[in-house]
């Protein structure tokens, strides 16, 4: 084998990235085939800051939704910026929410988080799957991420612990079908096609559509490598 050779393989090999159980990428933020990438790695098109709830939100006339709309982007850029091709969020503003809505869906997403992190990831403009520090944040210290947190009728904690240490990248999978929800956290299955209630409104199933959100809990977070599949 030549040193050409060698050379080309090795460059092949630092260049592709491989997370197990997750379809291969070529690099960070490059979506693999299949998937759509909501984050370029770059800047924050496709994002857009949040405003209020979604019931508060349907109560409004669409005048007095672009105005606090604005303003809530405003805020959105003042706390939300982009640091080696992740987001970075320095805890004092609001959630960070897609611009577009979305159904059903496959997502894809690294997240890391520092000591005493909490956060999540809301779907159709709902909470939440969990992210927090298990020794810490969590009610009872242990339990991982990944769970539906906000569940009353079902299950609300993960099946298992599949956390990386604190400050270091997580992976989540969730795929989202109708009112069902599953999650692998670190290629670990940890939610199993459970019901995602709507936490809003309590009486209503969890909305068709809506958008998805890294949620705002007053900590340092960090987010790349965003993908998704519509289904």
């Amino acid at each position: 084998m030549t040193k050409t050779t060698l050379l080309a393989l090795s460059l092949l090999a630092v260049s592709l990235v491989v997370v197990p159980g997750r379809p291969a990428r070529a690099a960070d933020n490059t979506p693999p085939p299949g998937y759509v990438a909501l984050f370029d790695g770059s800047d924050l098109d496709g994002w857009k800051g949040l405003v209020e709830s979604p019931p508060a939100r349907a109560k409004m006339s669409p005048e007095e939704l672009a105005a606090k709309q604005k303003a809530a982007d405003e805020r959105m850029r003042a706390h939300w910026t982009v640091e080696d091709g992740a987001l970075v969020y320095d805890g004092k503003g609001q959630s960070l929410c897609t611009a577009k809505d979305y159904g059903d869906f496959e997502l894809l997403v690294d997240w890391k988080i520092l000591e005493r992190g909490d956060s999540g990831i809301y779907l159709r403009g709902s909470p939440q799957v969990q992210i927090w520090d298990p020794d810490v944040s969590a009610p009872v210290k242990g339990i991982g991420s990944g769970g539906l947190f906000n569940n009353k009728d079902n299950p609300s904690r993960p099946s298992a612990g599949a956390d990386r240490p604190v400050g270091e990248w997580n992976t989540f999978k969730i795929r989202m079908v109708g009112d069902k929800v599953s999650v692998w956290l670190n290629d670990k299955l940890v939610v199993d096609d459970v019901v995602l209630e709507n936490y809003w409104e309590r009486d209503k199933p969890i909305y068709s559509t809506g958008q998805i959100e890294l949620q705002h809990h007053g900590n340092t977070l960090y987010f790349k490598n965003i993908f998704l599949k519509e289904l």
